[in-house]
């Protein structure tokens, strides 16, 4: 069960600065969701978190380890990275292509031992398509193979867990499958980082929420401090309102605004 933080980070992506001074205590056992405007930043800061973007100033720290200090297969085997709009060009069985999960550890796909098979099996199961395995991923539905790559990166059973925006392809009922896999996750003490764009499902499933706007963090914590409708407005530039509902945070939004910030 380890920490992952962001220290005084800064992020440029060549002329432009992508985040600048960047703060993040994410704990293990925890469901964290980053959400914010387009182009605020949040997949950038998830690469940052992934060590797969360098930065400029500060640091990535895991546990008590700087990410820089450590080589690509040591950081693979600890932080799993699911990209946004990720896709697999061959035939692949979706047993194969999850199996790929397991090459952090040293494992031949085509030749699992015990343990491996058996982190496949569970990340199969876990996404609802252990019944998929001899298919090939080319010919399942978008949202299918969306789940065969979240599968993918279950199976490395890293102690941290980082998704960009793990649902966007998928109709309402796996959408819950899917969040449900990560809190589940989360439960078990993986430190689980997702970046989404409905409020309304941030709002209900997470444990914390990271508030992003402009390369900064507007806001951090429980759902019910960070999506105010004052914030919606002025960084969303939405009128929304927030309420509760069967126990429930609801984000329902009305109507959009002239301009943000109005």
């Amino acid at each position: 069960m380890t920490r992952l933080e962001a220290r005084s980070l800064r992020v440029d992506l060549g002329t432009r600065r992508a985040l600048d001074g960047i703060d993040l205590s994410l704990e293990p056992g925890r469901f964290t969701v980053i959400v914010g405007p387009n182009g605020a930043g949040k997949t950038t800061l998830l690469r940052s978190l992934a060590g797969l973007a360098v930065p400029a100033q500060g640091e990535i720290v895991l546990g008590e380890t700087s990410l820089v200090r450590m080589s690509a297969g040591a950081r693979a085997r600890v932080i799993a990275y699911l990209p946004q709009g990720g896709g697999v060009a061959w035939p692949l069985p979706v047993a194969s292509v999850v199996a790929l999960g397991r090459l952090p550890h040293g494992e031949n796909p085509d030749r699992l031992p015990e343990t491996g098979q058996q982190a496949v099996a569970s990340a199969l199961r876990s996404v609802g398509l252990q019944d998929f395995a001899p298919r090939p991923v080319t010919a399942l539905s978008g949202g299918e193979r969306a789940r065969v790559l979240l599968a993918r990166a279950l199976a490395t059973q890293a102690p941290v867990l980082l998704a960009d925006e793990p649902v966007a392809a998928l109709d309402p009922r796996h959408q819950l499958v899917v969040i449900e896999v990560l809190k589940a996750r989360a439960q078990a003490g993986t430190t689980v980082v997702a970046i989404m764009h409905d409020l309304t499902l941030a709002a209900r499933f997470a444990d914390d929420i990271v508030l992003l706007h402009r390369g900064k963090v507007e806001s951090s914590g429980p759902p019910e401090t960070v999506l105010t409708e004052e914030r919606l407005a002025a960084i969303f530039g939405i009128r929304a309102q927030v309420l509760r509902q069967a126990g429930n945070l609801m984000v329902v939004a009305e109507s959009p605004l002239q301009e943000a910030g109005q």
